[in-house]
């Protein structure tokens, strides 16, 4: 289902005025853990972006950088429903994190967020930031994770920045198939009610998104991935994008570039932000701070 552009560009617009992001449970909020806050400015080819920088309790110097990439659909806009995954890794990785606030569509169409989010990596890994840029991870949920995965593939390209680590989780990467049609029995069907219009706000022109970096797990995207970052793959059994995760970690896999495929049983999209409690969050975060300190020794 292809929406109009003004219905799906009214929607969205509708969906970025609602209360700023999702209530995250308490016991998987992490707010015992301190945390230092800085609210940044990055430069990039788009206009100044607001990022939040977390720094480890151990202070920046030496330590290496986490740039993470919020979730959202590609229009939502809210950094601050990852702030206990930005807490997590800080704290517990000893690394700084830095939460961006990019520009969504329909305000920014694809590849803008991609651009933004390629143009921030290539900011945080300059020498002259206080941490040390040379060990970098992308992560990111659900758009989120497409975006991590189009930015270092966009790094890998033009090789720079030097990116250590993907973190996908429940990446959408295969905007290609309709999200009606990426549906399984047992799945859950909200994605199914938003896919046409988050992808007609964020790539309208359907033909674009059969593109490498909106679906690096589609058929039209047949590049040698030998030399890509390294990566930790995470799905969910009852999201409609675990089949694309799936692909892709398999992609990664036969590139030498895929660390581990965790695929949660009985969970669904946007597990970590209500729909599981801490015995299902706490052991992904770990997995991905052990992932961190793995490519950062």
């Amino acid at each position: 289902m292809v929406l109009p552009g003004w219905l799906a560009d009214g929607a969205a617009k509708l969906m970025q005025r609602a209360p700023r992001g999702p209530r995250i449970p308490a016991e998987v909020s992490f707010t015992e853990l301190p945390a230092t806050t800085e609210e940044i400015t990055v430069p990039t080819r788009h206009g100044p972006l607001r990022a939040i920088r977390y720094s480890p309790p151990s202070g920046a110097a030496g330590r290496g950088v986490y740039l993470n990439l919020h979730g959202g659909g590609f229009v939502i806009r809210h950094p601050e429903q990852d702030d206990a995954l930005c807490r997590f890794i800080a704290f517990h990785a000893g690394v700084t994190v830095i939460n961006l606030d990019y520009i969504p569509a329909p305000q920014s169409r694809f590849p803008g967020p991609v651009e933004q989010a390629y143009d921030v990596a290539a900011w945080v890994a300059a020498p002259e930031r206080p941490w040390d840029g040379s060990r970098l991870a992308l992560g990111g949920q659900s758009a989120g994770g497409a975006l991590a995965a189009a930015a270092a593939r966009l790094a890998f390209e033009a090789g720079t920045p030097e990116v250590a680590l993907q973190v996908l989780m429940y990446p959408a990467l295969d905007l290609s198939i309709p999200a009606a049609q990426k549906w399984s029995p047992g799945q859950e069907k909200f994605l199914v009610r938003l896919g046409p219009v988050f992808n007609s706000a964020y790539c309208p022109d359907v033909r674009l998104r059969a593109d490498r970096l909106a679906s690096p797990a589609g058929t039209a995207d047949t590049a040698s991935l030998g030399g890509i970052a390294p990566a930790l793959v995470i799905s969910a059994e009852q999201d409609i994008l675990r089949e694309e995760a799936g692909r892709y970690a398999q992609r990664l896999r036969a590139a030498d570039a895929l660390i581990e495929h965790l695929d949660l049983r009985g969970v669904g999209h946007a597990f970590n932000m209500g729909g599981a409690g801490p015995d299902v969050v706490v052991p992904v975060y770990e997995k991905i701070v052990e992932s961190v300190q793995l490519v950062f020794a």
